[in-house]
């Protein structure tokens, strides 16, 4: 098992990658600090099952979710964890 933490747009995230799972897929854990919404998640915690080498083939953990968030906020226009009260 692998622990990262990043910082993706200013939110400080920890990434937990487990390799070939239960030996059949990867896993990818995500933490937002203080359960701020991502572009994956509006709770601020993912959990996700990969086909084995996936990730590594992103470059690894860091890699593939830095990736993974950039898709995913260009993808539904996400402009961040600000909420608005109107």
């Amino acid at each position: 098992m692998e622990k990262h933490n990043i910082t993706w747009r200013g939110i400080d995230i920890e990434i937990t990658f487990t390799p070939e799972r239960f030996g059949i897929s990867d896993h990818i854990e995500l933490r937002s600090a203080g359960r701020v919404p991502l572009p994956v998640t509006e709770t601020g915690y993912r959990s996700n099952f990969l086909p084995c080498g996936h990730v590594a083939e992103y470059g690894g953990a860091v890699a593939f979710v830095s990736a993974w968030l950039d898709h995913e906020a260009a993808q539904t226009g996400w402009n961040g964890a600000q909420l608005s009260l109107f």
